[in-house]
């Protein structure tokens, strides 16, 4: 299948083609347009130049490589080549009959090589656009010469790379709501099937697809301008602002009449952006030579990759408009200069051939090489360059296949030219901004390239700074949108029975986001982040942990400290005070041990405080169970000690050998051993760990004790609770006990407040997150401790520093 995109096709023939079935037989069509130079061998062209000037320089691009190469000792030495170039005028007949009379002899179309003189045509260049190539290669197919695959390359890059280029480069812009303009022929058709799918996989949509009927098929001008009226005004109302145009000879006329049409009626400019196809160039016929260019200004084109040769403007310059092999140069004279070669009088300007090719319009001749001239002179090198190869290898000349084939070479500018193992030249495409002036003059500027060889990252480049756009967006990139971008912190959201381009922006729910626009989903942040209000960015959580550094952590580092100290002036008071009364009366030794597991209770608590450790961990919850169990057992021990005594002063009774140091000591140590053993079962199984947890708090990472085992952590509370709860009923039972100082009756209040304030704990603490569930267990042991501390204590140092009169052994009998 031939490709639609602007081809060089470079045609192979054998050089000795002999059939023995075909008959000589003379054509007595006169071609007038052709341009015959002899040489050992002979290259054919075909061109289109008809009302067409710009197109000359494909005709000289090629004239132009033959004589270099002659003119080179280092290719081809002693060997010259010659060309035959005809014009296709844009006609199938004339086509077909043009590449009859290359494959012919020279003068007669003869396509039999014994008849006469052969001209040892050895390759045919041509076919710059897909039709003309299908034409070719039909008469060489019919007349047996073998025009296959095996030997046609092509100098252009593999169609898809163009395709892929013009979707790379809509979405470098973002643009995703785009519209398709072809003619309504099957070239148009092909294109539209093939660019389309290519769209939709990379989400942009083609929103409209122009199809233009062809302006030849109209038999009356005023007919084709008013269809063309009615489309462009459907055009101007659409908010479509980048169109992809298949950049043919027929689609870029139906697009220049459609634009006339515009201008001559109440629509007036019609201001897009064209994105078009390597065929473009800037080629007006002679009848459109005043046609107002300023439309594409801004306009963007792919184009087969070019340098600037040297040698080829001084080349265009030497040119003299009368030569008697030329039958192009005075033809194009005439049409680009808009003059007549003739001697007599007419309305039409003389020409004199002094005319300057460089004055003339860019529409209609370049001084510069174009893309397609620069594929014509890489065609004939690549030729002559497989001739040398088979020359110097001693070949038979119906072996040129393999060496064109494996062609390789640096040109004139240093580009590399080589054939891919589909007979594609292996290259890329220049990114061309095209600037227009007001004079019809216009620049192309290369902003960028596409080479599908390059490494990935390299391989598509535009420097957007040297774009310029079309007035009408005031230098800014031009939007090609359904709708406005949904922002970070919204996603696309569909809008029914509308194309997918075309959506709503959501908001994003809570604790996702999204931080580009138009995503299609939001999204959570990492664990250790969170969202910021406006959801587009995510935040670094800070460390949640009751820290010295705050005034929660100072504050209850600074109330245990003080209740520490307040416990210690209370053992002092009682060590001061150890011989009197109210001190031994309630077993000295117990109170002592009570008022040091108090201390050590107080100080327990700063293990909460600060960052969590593996040390801290493990002591944290244990220390503060074994303390608090010591501290419990010796208010169990004093209560029992009390009923004992009581129990003991009674004639006959068998209490009394249960009065004494031993029992409390005892009951201290075995109560305590029992916490401490559940303490060293739960640190030998599974003990707490410093631990991070992500989710509790949504802007924070909480920085904690992982208890490990819960049913050990909740053991060791219960643990403890049992024996303030025992302590709390013989207390109560005891509190009556007729003695003038009863310490049962302080006991039974303090163990009401430990186990209120650790019945309300539990819930508590499960409803806490953070530092603050780490604050309300601190507050739990400094409120129990405290509890006994105020409770037992205080009416002991009341009587002792403030009632000394009280503190007698008189005052501690029995009273009946």
């Amino acid at each position: 299948m031939l490709v639609l995109l602007l081809l060089v096709l470079l045609i192979v023939l054998p050089l000795f083609l002999v059939h023995p079935a075909l008959h000589c037989v003379t054509n007595p069509i006169h071609v007038q347009h052709q341009y015959y130079q002899p040489g050992h061998f002979i290259i054919g062209g075909i061109t289109s130049q008809l009302t067409v000037p710009k197109n000359y320089q494909h005709v000289l691009s090629l004239v132009f490589a033959v004589n270099e190469i002659n003119e080179n000792p280092k290719i081809l030495s002693n060997i010259t080549l010659g060309f035959q170039i005809y014009d296709s005028y844009f006609s199938a007949k004339m086509t077909y009959q043009n590449t009859l009379n290359l494959i012919s002899r020279h003068k007669k179309t003869v396509p039999n090589y014994k008849c006469g003189i052969q001209k040892n045509l050895i390759a045919v260049i041509g076919g710059l656009e897909s039709e003309t190539s299908l034409y070719m290669a039909t008469i060489l197919t019919l007349y047996k010469i073998p025009q296959h695959l095996s030997s046609l390359y092509q100098m252009a890059p593999n169609e898809a790379d163009q395709y892929n280029g013009i979707v790379r480069l809509l979405l470098y812009f973002q643009w995703v709501w785009v519209g398709i303009f072809v003619t309504a022929d099957n070239k148009g058709e092909m294109f539209v099937k093939t660019l389309a799918p290519l769209l939709f996989l990379n989400e942009i949509c083609a929103a409209i697809i122009e199809r233009m009927p062809n302006a030849s098929k109209f038999f009356n001008v005023f007919a084709m301008v008013e269809k063309y009226q009615v489309m462009a005004i459907s055009l101007s109302k659409t908010n479509v602002n980048v169109f992809v145009v298949n950049a043919d000879t027929s689609t870029m006329k139906c697009l220049q009449w459609l634009l006339i049409a515009a201008s001559m009626s109440d629509v007036g400019p019609i201001n897009k952006v064209w994105v078009l196809t390597a065929l473009f160039d800037f080629s007006s016929e002679t009848f459109q030579r005043d046609l107002d260019i300023q439309n594409f200004h801004g306009a963007l084109s792919l184009a087969i990759h070019s340098r600037e040769v040297d040698g080829f403007h001084p080349f265009l310059l030497n040119l003299i408009p009368h030569s008697e092999t030329d039958g192009f140069i005075s033809f194009f004279w005439q049409q680009a200069f808009d003059c007549q070669f003739l001697d007599v009088e007419t309305e039409e300007e003389s020409c004199t051939g002094e005319e300057k090719l460089e004055s003339l319009p860019g529409a209609l001749f370049e001084m510069q090489m174009t893309s397609q001239s620069y594929s014509i002179y890489n065609a004939v090198y690549a030729v002559a360059h497989a001739l040398h190869a088979l020359f110097v290898s001693k070949a038979h000349a119906l072996h040129l296949q393999p060496f064109l084939r494996n062609i390789l070479f640096n040109n004139s500018v240093g580009d590399t030219v080589f054939f891919n193992e589909k007979r594609e030249l292996e290259g890329g495409f220049d990114i061309i901004n095209w600037l227009t002036f007001r004079n019809k003059s216009f620049l192309r500027v290369k902003v960028g390239k596409m080479d599908p060889q390059a490494p990935l990252g390299r391989d598509f480049f535009i420097n957007e700074k040297i774009i310029r756009w079309h007035q009408s967006f005031n230098q800014v990139v031009p939007l090609a949108l359904c709708n406005d971008h949904c922002r970070p912190g919204y996603s696309r959201q569909r809008k029914e029975g509308e194309l997918f381009c075309c959506y709503d922006c959501a908001p994003c729910p809570e604790g996702k986001i999204t931080n580009q626009t138009d995503m299609n989903d939001c999204f959570h942040c990492q664990e250790d982040q969170y969202p910021n209000k406006e959801r587009n960015q995510c935040l670094p959580k800070d460390e949640n942990f009751l820290s010295y550094e705050e005034p929660l952590g100072i504050s209850l580092a600074l109330l245990a400290l003080a209740l520490s100290g307040t416990t210690a002036l209370v053992f002092g008071i009682f060590i001061k005070y150890q011989d009197t009364p109210i001190v031994k009366a309630n077993n000295r030794n117990v109170t002592y041990t009570l008022l040091i597991s108090l201390f050590l209770c107080f100080l327990s608590s700063l293990l909460f405080i600060g960052r969590p450790q593996l040390l801290t961990c493990h002591l944290r919850q244990t220390a503060f169970g074994i303390i608090f169990s010591v501290a419990v057992s010796s208010v169990l021990a004093k209560t029992l000690t009390v009923v004992l005594a009581f129990m003991a002063t009674k004639p006959g009774s068998k209490m009394r050998k249960w009065v004494g140091k031993r029992f409390s000591t005892a009951l201290i140590l075995g109560c305590s051993a029992i916490q401490a053993s559940i303490c060293m079962l739960w640190l030998g199984t599974d003990p707490p760990f410093p631990d991070l947890d992500m989710h509790s708090l949504p802007e924070e990472i909480i920085v904690e004790c992982n208890e490990g085992s819960a049913n050990m952590f909740y053991y060791v509370l219960g643990y403890m609770g049992l024996l303030a709860l025992v302590s709390f009923v013989v207390a109560f039972f005891a509190r009556k006990l007729p003695d003038t100082f009863n310490e049962a009756k302080f006991i039974t209040f303090s163990m009401l407040v430990f186990c209120s304030v650790w019945l309300s704990f539990v819930p508590t603490y499960l409803s806490s997150k953070g530092k603050y569930m780490v604050a309300v267990e601190i507050f739990s042991i400094l409120a129990s401790s405290d509890g006994i501390l105020v409770c037992i204590f205080s009416p002991k140092c009341y009587i002792i520093v403030l009632r000394p009169e009280l503190n007698k052994k008189e005052q501690l009998k029995v009273k009946h």
